[in-house]
């Protein structure tokens, strides 16, 4: 579930040259704070799978609400 999660992520993925050749930039739409940058197009694709990973690991950890992608909720339930 969670390797599904983070390639429906990345595929929501945008990236943009910066200007004077300075990388590349890329983010995932409505995952807060989650960005990357590099040199290189691959490297900055490398870098925000693992800023993903991270941010996906960190708010879970702190009990953060993580949104739900491609019917994808890794959101923890309570049983009753």
């Amino acid at each position: 579930m969670l390797t599904a999660y983070i390639q429906a992520a990345m595929c929501k993925a945008t990236y943009e040259i910066l200007p004077d050749k300075e990388g590349y930039f890329g983010k995932i739409e409505g995952l807060q704070g989650v960005w990357a940058n590099a040199d290189t197009l691959e490297g900055c694709r490398d870098e925000l799978k693992e800023v993903l990973e991270e941010w996906i690991l960190v708010g879970l950890k702190m009990e953060h609400t993580i949104p739900v992608i491609e019917g994808i909720d890794l959101n923890v339930k309570e049983v009753a």
